[in-house]
């Protein structure tokens, strides 16, 4: 079935927050394959409030994530993201339309510290697989 058109422009409620500790930095870039020596978090580390925003819209939306195929992802920084950060984030849908009997879903995220000024915002492409797909 396709997803709601009425969704576009729809903000969903922010993510709890999460405190950016160096223990998470240094998991994540482990993680990636990398090494962390300390600073800023690297550039794709609000990916991981971005998934958890994306993952809570999924489920208002009763959208299965196995129908899912990630198409894009980009960042846009206000500043660094430092250990010591208190994050969330907050998805908006952009943009939907349906190609082929999938829907294309374009996603806003604004990622914002607890003083609620905006780190870093995310955009990405969700390509969701229609029942024949």
């Amino acid at each position: 079935m396709p997803v709601d058109q009425s969704l576009v422009g729809r903000a969903f409620p922010p993510t709890p927050r999460l405190e950016v500790t160096e223990d998470r930095v240094r998991d994540f870039v482990a993680a990636t394959g990398g090494e962390y020596a300390g600073g800023p978090a690297p550039a794709t580390f609000p990916i991981v409030l971005a998934f958890d925003a994306m993952n809570a819209f999924l489920e208002a939306e009763a959208i299965e994530l196995h129908r899912i195929v990630h198409g894009a992802q980009d960042f846009s920084y206000e500043r660094p993201v430092l250990p010591g950060d208190v994050l969330s984030a907050t998805l908006t849908v952009a943009s939907l339309r349906q190609i082929g009997g999938n829907d294309i879903i374009g996603t806003t995220s604004e990622i914002a510290d607890a003083t609620g000024a905006v780190v870093c915002r995310t955009s990405a492409t969700l390509v969701h697989r229609g029942a024949d797909a």
